[in-house]
């Protein structure tokens, strides 16, 4: 895809920003003033003021704090101080990421400032990092020794790459060598470049963890994304996918397809092949080696190592993460850490739900979940006793061709967790060009539903 049909189509498309995304109503969006003013809560029965001037604290302006912090203001109608403490310029969508190594997109085309959550929306915007939870104090300690007080705290921590599950992947030499570009978005131009320069000929390797990681169809979109570039401009090339699963888990028959429709020859996939090592190969080659749990190994010229994940660091260190040490449990309702009271958890760092994936789209709606709850509580009110969260991906198999896998989840107060909704959601039934747009729309609405 060129660059300029990607930009011409989120023009055209803009329409769709606040529309079959999951957002309120456009009478609670027009109700929040651009100075950031409270809302009239007589003309906006969307908004519930809380009196008293209570303090939120969002650490984290990814896909789940963003969309907090603006959801909080917009629902309180202004009455409540929200802080975000994020410490990126701007934000740099990890969807649609895959595109720059087809070469239809630039890291540039990612990127959305956040000052409009500061000057639309009265969001209060710490351009640091947070170091610590006092849970007990309700503060929150910045990189500058700073500490924020609360009277809730929402922490959407994104993942952190478990390097220490990778021997070798403790280097901090090897790891600029071989960019994941799954944690941070910017590393995607790093792995582009390399496979730019990787030889005609030559190997493209990715590895995938165990599930549950960041966005399931991620890494197969990825291979078809770096296969879309080679085809054209080195025809040699292989695309070799090492899955430590047993299956593609997200659309494989439509993976399966596109592989042979579009890359018959180049992009071969080996399930239960289980990354432990990655070293550089011996000599002055410039190429990788990958090692697997059964003594395997296999030499790259590129090779992209997506290692095992947890939830972000912060939430780990303050001991939010109670599943295995790794994943943090919520009260689905309120997103209510069940192990500390007051502080709320977002995203992908969550203990997921039966077939609930962690994604994007299913951060946004757990801001928007989240940030109700937060203002009815705080108000006094009850909070929504049976929420609803839907969930979509897109994936761009070739320069042309998408598809998608979407889901509806439901809170069942037997369970006390999310579950499918039977009879919805679903995929399409093989990549096409009639979802190229639908996809771009997408894109273009939630950013606009998270940052404008």
């Amino acid at each position: 895809m060129h660059r300029r049909h990607f930009l011409h189509g989120l023009g055209a498309l803009g329409a769709l920003a606040w529309a079959g995304i999951g957002g309120l109503p456009r009478a609670a969006v027009a109700a929040q003033t651009a100075s950031g003013a409270p809302a009239d809560p007589v003309a906006n029965p969307y908004v519930t003021p809380v009196r008293g001037g209570a303090r939120v604290v969002v650490i984290g302006g990814g896909f789940g704090g963003a969309t907090g912090a603006k959801y909080l203001r917009m629902l309180s109608g202004g009455t409540l101080d929200v802080t975000l403490v994020e410490p990126n310029a701007t934000f740099i969508s990890p969807p649609l990421s895959n595109l720059v190594l087809g070469g239809g997109l630039r890291v540039p085309d990612l990127t959305v400032p956040y000052d409009r959550l500061v000057s639309r929306h009265g969001v209060h915007w710490r351009r640091t990092r947070a170091d610590a939870i006092d849970a007990a104090r309700r503060q929150v300690r910045l990189a500058d020794g700073t500490k924020l007080a609360y009277d809730r705290l929402i922490v959407s921590p994104g993942v952190a790459l478990r390097w220490d599950a990778i021997a070798g992947m403790a280097d901090t030499a090897l790891r600029d060598a071989l960019p994941a570009a799954w944690a941070d978005a910017r590393e995607i131009a790093s792995l582009q470049r390399k496979l730019h320069a990787m030889p005609d000929g030559g190997v493209f390797a990715i590895t995938i963890p165990e599930a549950p990681f960041r966005c399931p169809p991620a890494p197969y979109e990825r291979a078809c994304q770096a296969a879309a570039y080679l085809r054209h401009h080195k025809p040699r090339a292989k695309v070799l996918i090492f899955d430590a699963n047993e299956d593609i888990l997200a659309e494989a028959t439509q993976f399966r397809d596109a592989w042979q429709t579009h890359y018959p020859g180049m992009v071969e996939y080996h399930p239960q092949f289980n990354c432990t090592e990655a070293a550089a190969a011996p000599g002055a080659s410039g190429a990788y080696l990958a090692r697997f749990e059964l003594g395997e190994e296999v030499r790259a010229d590129v090779l992209n190592v997506i290692p095992p994940m947890q939830a972000g660091a912060i939430a780990t260190a303050s001991g939010l993460a109670t599943a295995n040490g790794r994943w943090c449990e919520v009260d689905f309702l309120t997103f209510e850490s069940r192990a500390m009271p007051g502080v709320h958890v977002l995203g992908d760092a969550l203990q997921i739900a039966p077939q609930m994936p962690k994604s994007g789209h299913m951060a946004n709606q757990h801001g928007k979940v989240c940030a109700a709850a937060v203002v009815a509580q705080l108000a006094g009110r009850d909070i929504n006793a049976m929420p609803l969260y839907s969930n979509t991906c897109y994936s761009f198999v070739t320069e042309t061709d998408a598809m998608h896998v979407a889901s509806v989840h439901r809170y069942n107060a037997a369970l006390r967790t999310m579950l499918p909704v039977p009879g919805t959601g679903g995929a399409s039934a093989k990549a096409n060009p009639d979802e190229w747009p639908l996809g771009l729309a997408w894109a273009q609405g939630i950013w606009a539903d998270m940052l404008a």
